[in-house]
């Protein structure tokens, strides 16, 4: 077992997130780490008070600084400027709109003595109703996220990882010219580099979902798309190949569900994602001249 970091440092991108970023802040006012640590809220350019919210913080938590990330849009470039404010061994990522659940940061430092890479657990109970629960699945509940389509390396959401610093840097951080699924390349190009990615149970983030229906439909389309955008990077790097069959296959369990899924609110919820996530997929197939429907 190694030495803990000295100085954890909490990065969160935020944009127009006044409505959830001041319950985040208050959660980090509760967390503690014998070391010292840090906040910095990487601003993507709000207009909606969100700035005014974390200077409310000052005094409250330590090191608190806003960047202003405003100078390019993305939640990547966000992450990347917060951890070059940063001055601490580790790097925490969390989100302008979840919640840190009590112990978050302890147990993520001292996982960070023993691995150089890490996620927390997600817990989608607290902050959603019932229905919304039924609609979202939580992979990050038991263990890293499985890419199962086609299979590849494991991955998390941005909100939940936490890295030495020095990995961090050695990967160049998050790839700014991907709109979506930065998190999970993120992921992919650290195990790649050789390092191992494990999970922390112990340390628990509170995640808000989605649940109305344009932006359900929206992120099933972003999500898709991006999907095939970082298939036609990894498919040389050991990736298995896609062909037309498995989309067409998806695509017709798809249809024949949708009577049935259509019934229920939450049903519909779940039909507008898988729909977003196919248009997505093949929009990505014409864009990046790849076959991954």
């Amino acid at each position: 077992m190694g030495a803990p970091p000295r100085k954890l440092s909490v990065v969160i991108p935020c944009l127009n997130a006044a409505s959830t970023l001041g319950a985040q802040l208050a959660a980090l006012t509760r967390q503690s780490w014998p070391g010292g640590w840090e906040v910095i809220v990487a601003d993507n350019g709000s207009t909606d008070g969100s700035r005014e919210i974390v200077e409310s913080y000052r005094g409250r938590l330590p090191g608190l600084e806003l960047v202003d990330a405003s100078d390019r849009r993305g939640q990547a470039h966000a992450r990347n400027l917060g951890a070059a404010a940063t001055t601490g061994d580790a790097l925490l990522f969390c989100d302008a709109d979840d919640e840190v659940a009590p112990g978050w940061m302890e147990a993520l430092g001292q996982a960070l003595a023993i691995h150089e890479f890490v996620a927390c657990r997600y817990d989608n109970e607290k902050l959603n109703p019932a229905w919304v629960r039924r609609t979202h699945l939580n992979p990050q509940k038991d263990g890293l996220t499985a890419y199962d389509y086609p299979p590849f390396l494991p991955h998390a959401g941005g909100g939940g990882l936490a890295v030495r610093r020095a990995i961090h840097e050695e990967v160049g951080g998050f790839d700014e010219t991907l709109p979506a699924l930065e998190d999970t390349d993120y992921c992919w190009r650290i195990q790649l580099a050789g390092h191992e990615f494990h999970f922390v149970p112990d340390a628990v983030v509170y995640i808000r979902h989605r649940h109305d229906a344009g932006t359900i439909f929206r992120q099933g389309v972003s999500y898709g798309k991006h999907n095939v955008l970082i298939y036609s990077r990894y498919k040389d790097r050991g990736m298995p190949r896609l062909g037309w069959l498995p989309g067409l296959l998806r695509w017709g369990k798809l249809l024949l569900k949708t009577p049935l899924m259509l019934l229920t609110r939450e049903g519909r919820s779940r039909w507008l994602w898988q729909l977003g996530w196919r248009i997505g997929r093949i929009e990505g197939c014409f864009e990046y001249k790849v076959v991954a429907p």
